[in-house]
């Protein structure tokens, strides 16, 4: 039986999604657990690989498994049983359909970056989000970011390991809002580079900092080139927070 995983997990003690030769990655954890509980290694495939630190809120993945049980949910609780203590939880577990793809059946992704913007360190949540001191003008960001949308060759905010066969994608959405001390970037497409992300709000920050106009940020991606990128923002502020089918 194929089954389809939603996942919940804090990305900092984890080498990233990916099973590496080195470092503990999520998969793998989630693939040791599936073996405590069937007896059998079953490979778990994720809709991406999100990078080491980064966090999910709703990443998806599906796993074969020949055991049955009586229900998915009794699943995904003997899961998170040999989870534990590892900071991953399976929120739900479904039945799929055998031909079904966690990566390739995809048609959204939903990304969050959170930034926490205070004088003051962060301690609940130092890990989870990127503290920066300076004021950031959320609305300048926001008008920067409308400049992103649509499709493009994003190869200014593409990372230099990135394996995608071409530059070129769609970015549907980008929007930075500020609710208190905190400034989101929310981001959407069917699919993202190596450090799109990231490389994109690096880059949203320092027009929030008055070092870049929003013609600026058009400017850059125009020119498709990396040097044109600002800094990569740290990946303890990105979520993956759905992925939609």
């Amino acid at each position: 039986m194929r089954y389809r995983l939603t996942l919940e997990y804090d990305g900092g003690p984890f080498s990233g999604w990916q099973r590496l030769g080195e470092g503990q990655s999520v998969q793998a954890t989630i693939e040791d657990a599936v073996e405590k509980l069937t007896g059998i290694r079953s490979e778990v495939t994720g809709s991406g690989r999100t990078d080491a630190g980064v966090h999910a809120m709703g990443q998806v993945a599906h796993v074969d498994i020949d055991k049955s049980f009586p229900s998915p949910q009794r699943l995904a609780d003997a899961l998170n049983a040999h989870l534990r203590p590892h900071p991953i939880a399976v929120l739900q577990a479904e039945e799929a359909a055998p031909d079904f793809h966690a990566r390739f059946d995809a048609i959204r992704r939903v990304y969050l970056y959170s930034i926490l913007n205070r004088r003051a360190p962060a301690a609940l949540s130092r890990g989870r989000v990127w503290r920066l001191a300076r004021t950031l003008d959320a609305d300048a960001m926001h008008a920067a970011a409308q400049r992103l949308i649509g499709r493009h060759d994003f190869t200014t905010f593409r990372d230099s390991q990135c394996q995608a066969k071409s530059p070129v994608k769609t970015l549907d959405r980008c929007d930075v809002m500020r609710q208190g001390e905190n400034v989101q970037v929310w981001c959407e497409a069917r699919s993202f580079l190596h450090r799109q992300v990231r490389s994109m709000v690096g880059t949203l920050v320092e027009v929030g900092l008055g070092k870049m106009s929003a013609a600026d940020v058009a400017a850059a991606l125009a020119a498709k080139d990396r040097a044109r990128c600002g800094p990569v923002a740290p990946a303890d502020g990105l979520y993956l927070v759905r992925v939609d089918y």
